[in-house]
């Protein structure tokens, strides 16, 4: 069973973890979702462990761009907490629609198939992809291409992330695309020469190589060909009420300054947010 985290709203920052408990039953009218939520005191959102997105402290603190945001947003939404619990993202939206969670603030990037089975929010956070190498780059990856054209080359990424993804779509056979469960792991086996290549968001692989501090490892961003992707509040399909309930604080938010506070000193640009639409971003493919 995932281990999943509660994580107690309030004062700045991160927020202790306590022990959390399964999901409750589903509303019975999801209209009502938001009412729901303010009688329960608690949103239950789905993060990964991907710092700046997410992170979860060696003491249970939970913490990232994408938690801050969810827990300003949901206590102006009248909702004080939120419960947090760890997940891989292929299993991010199949715990959504099976109501384990509420809602997924996790770096979860929009792509049409995934808008297909979600009801995302507006714009969140904006990155594009990297890749983690040994010093030098000795095979000279620049693209996911460049992976699939050498026959020893192997990359890794999380499961059903948008990197795994990448690399497939790019030809490098599903057997040398290692699924990888968090960044530490990914770290460690390239430098174990477990994997060539290990590849995530610009700025996760930017807080690894800087927390690492090991000048065996180099960076190569923005990866080659590689589009530069946003992420939303991804809600149940049926939750649209919450949703859009969720995008007028996020817009406010926006507007007042107070999102570029809560997410620029994780290394995000809020007017990379506020520069495109989710309407564009799940058309784009």
């Amino acid at each position: 069973m995932r281990k999943l985290l509660g994580v107690l709203a309030g004062g700045a920052g991160a927020v202790a973890v306590v022990a959390a408990f399964l999901a409750s039953g589903p509303s019975s009218a999801d209209s009502d979702k938001l009412e729901q939520l303010k009688a329960q005191g608690f949103a239950r959102v789905a993060i990964a462990n991907e710092p700046p997105f997410t992170a979860v402290a060696a003491d249970g603190k939970v913490s990232g761009a994408a938690p801050d945001v969810a827990r300003e947003i949901f206590k102006r939404l009248g909702v004080p907490e939120i419960v947090a619990s760890i997940s891989e993202y292929g299993a991010m939206i199949p715990g959504l629609q099976a109501r384990r969670h509420d809602v997924v603030t996790a770096g979860l990037f929009m792509k049409p198939e995934r808008c297909a089975a979600v009801a995302y929010s507006e714009p969140v956070l904006c990155d594009a992809e990297a890749f983690l190498l040994k010093k030098g780059n000795p095979k000279g990856f620049k693209s996911y291409a460049d992976i699939a054209k050498d026959p020893s080359a192997t990359i890794g990424a999380p499961g059903g992330g948008t990197e795994e993804k990448l690399a497939l779509n790019a030809g490098v056979p599903r057997e040398r695309v290692i699924v990888v469960p968090d960044g530490q792991s990914g770290l460690k086996m390239v430098q174990d020469g477990r994997i060539d290549v290990y590849s995530l968001p610009v700025l996760s692989i930017n807080d690894l190589v800087k927390k690492a501090s090991d000048p065996n490892l180099e960076v190569v961003a923005p990866v080659v060909g590689a589009p530069v992707y946003c992420d939303g509040a991804a809600f149940r399909k049926g939750d649209e009420a919450l949703r859009d309930a969720f995008d007028v604080e996020l817009a406010k938010l926006k507007e007042s300054g107070e999102f570029a506070k809560i997410i620029e000193p994780y290394g995000f640009s809020a007017a990379a947010a506020m520069s495109t639409t989710r309407e564009k971003l799940c058309a784009a493919q």
